[in-house]
């Protein structure tokens, strides 16, 4: 009987081994790659944040310097802050809105499908748009003056940020929108209509029972929108071109422009410095939602 129960165990082991290795099998393509196209480009730019292009000999912390130095560096950082803590609250707050109103529409999937349209459209003709009605002599301007107004120059003043804004917001809020609507679809009926029977408002099931239970969607919606935040470029790249009003001057715009003149250095020390903002951030915003779930 012990050598039976010795057996069993013994057998256990080699299935709990046998599982082991089946996982690794299946993560081990993926890690590859990850690794052969993720870390180790990304070591070598570390490495070689370190270095002199020219001479290909340490540089110590002197790239950094002269990045943190760079008045144009300052701008751009400035503007990409600007613009990622003005979207992100915008294009949380409004597509919940949204999503919300959505959840109790009749014709819901076929608006839901309507908000998924801006991804299905090139970046190029959307750019056009953007032309089309932003440019001096544009359909905006051309209203104002029917109207008997003059129009702005609206991508040569401090108005092009706020295009910028809108063009990112146009964008992202479909999938957005859907992401809330997942969430929302996912919280038991049973919960909502308890509720209700109680003698719940609108407004006390929204706060009290909606809300709190998408918290991982919000989780999810902050981080995904936080990293589009930094792919807003091609819009405006393609609408002023790599030297556009200042307002507008994005980190990307710097990079691009570094690539252009071959400053690696420069531009190696700016990448990890950009790495290290986002993994802060995204650690500390996990922190922080660790944190508040545990006090709720």
């Amino acid at each position: 009987m012990r050598s039976l129960t010795g057996f069993r165990s013994i057998l256990r082991n080699k299935i709990k081994g046998y599982h082991k290795l089946a996982v690794l099998g299946f993560l081990l393509p993926g890690l590859s790659g990850v690794s052969l196209f993720v870390f180790l480009p990304f070591f070598d730019v570390v490495r070689r944040s370190f270095m002199t292009v020219a001479a290909d000999k340490s540089a110590g912390l002197s790239n950094y310097k002269m990045v943190l130095s760079n008045q144009a560096f300052r701008l751009a950082s400035t503007n990409t802050f600007r613009f990622v803590f003005i979207c992100i609250p915008l294009l949380v707050g409004i597509s919940l809105w949204i999503a919300y109103g959505l959840s109790r529409c009749r014709y819901m999937e076929l608006l839901k499908s309507a908000y998924l349209l801006p991804l299905a459209i090139p970046t190029a003709a959307v750019v056009l748009v953007w032309k089309l009605l932003f440019h001096k002599q544009g359909m905006i301007n051309a209203c104002i003056e029917v109207l008997g107004g003059t129009g702005p120059d609206f991508m040569g003043t401090s108005l092009s940020f706020w295009v910028l804004v809108v063009s990112y917001l146009w964008k992202n809020l479909g999938y957005t929108v859907v992401l809330w609507l997942a969430g929302i679809f996912a919280i038991p009926e049973g919960i909502v209509e308890a509720a209700r029977v109680d003698g719940a408002g609108e407004k006390a099931v929204f706060f009290r029972i909606i809300l709190p239970n998408l918290k991982p969607t919000l989780y999810t919606i902050t981080v995904l929108s936080f990293l589009n935040s930094f792919k807003v470029f091609r819009e405006a790249y393609l609408v002023a071109g790599s030297y556009p009003q200042e307002d507008m001057y994005l980190l990307q715009h710097l990079f691009n422009n570094w690539f252009l003149n071959l400053d690696m250095d420069k531009m190696a020390a700016g990448a990890v410095l950009t790495g290290m903002v986002l993994f802060v951030f995204i650690f500390l915003l996990q922190i922080f939602w660790d944190r508040k779930e545990e006090w709720t």
